[in-house]
């Protein structure tokens, strides 16, 4: 594991991010009926990458990735050996936020702030709001447009918090909000941004990143040649 041997600087900041190696049909899966096993593999890379520069935008956190255990050897390869890697013990989401919370969020004060590995078009100030608000709050959250969340800070472990049952896409954020309530935990909202699940969420990122490229340089390079190609695959369908 590439985190075991890193001279990690001091700080009560820790910015996770939730990954799953880059492998083929097993990241962003429901962008598969759009694209090729393939290209959805490289698109998820690029996304990656450009999610965990945004990371390093932040001054004095540290940058870890929780991920499932069989990916952390690829991940290892896949990232820069700055970023700790640790893996999560059972399998799913909500499983990976309670290792996160659990495993982090263990000194006074901690602050722990854990968001999408597919969020490189999050505005740097969301990361930024989500530990300044820890302060005060218990739960940091960031809802999507789809009823989800892409982001959950906290400045300690919560049991209970997190758990499978009930957690579906469309009231993932509601089931959350309403176990938070029933722990007696105060909660900030961040804003809301828009998830990369389906085609329609890469036009957005696509028409986003078309007027600033330099915020995420490595997916606007991609969806750019996807948009040409998608352009003239639609010509030549209108010739046929």
């Amino acid at each position: 594991m590439n985190g075991d041997t890193i001279s990690l600087k001091l700080t009560n900041r820790t910015l996770v991010i939730m990954a799953k190696a880059p492998r083929r049909g097993s990241v962003k899966t429901r962008l598969a009926d759009s694209l090729s096993l393939d290209a959805v593999t490289e698109l998820y890379r690029c996304l990656l990458s450009d999610t965990i520069t945004l990371a390093q935008a932040l001054d004095d956190v540290e940058i870890a990735i929780v991920c499932p255990l069989p990916d952390v050897e690829d991940l290892s390869l896949a990232v820069p050996k700055t970023v700790r890697i640790v893996p999560q013990t059972e399998e799913g989401l909500t499983a990976g936020l309670a290792c996160v919370f659990k495993h982090f969020a263990t000194a006074d004060h901690q602050r722990v702030v854990a968001f999408n590995s597919d969020s490189p078009h999050l505005p740097v100030s969301a990361l930024q709001t989500a530990f300044d608000v820890l302060g005060n709050c218990d739960l940091a959250v960031g809802p999507t447009h789809d009823g989800g969340y892409y982001l959950v800070g906290a400045r300690a472990s919560y049991p209970g918090l997190f758990i499978s049952d009930g957690m579906g896409r469309a009231n993932a954020l509601e089931t959350l909000l309403t176990r938070a309530r029933v722990l007696g935990l105060s909660v900030h909202l961040t804003d809301p941004i828009y998830d990369i699940d389906v085609e329609a969420d890469l036009r957005n990122l696509a028409d986003e990143l078309h007027c600033i490229p330099e915020k995420a340089p490595r997916t606007a390079k991609w969806l750019s040649e996807w948009a040409s190609a998608t352009r003239q695959l639609g010509k030549s369908d209108q010739h046929t």
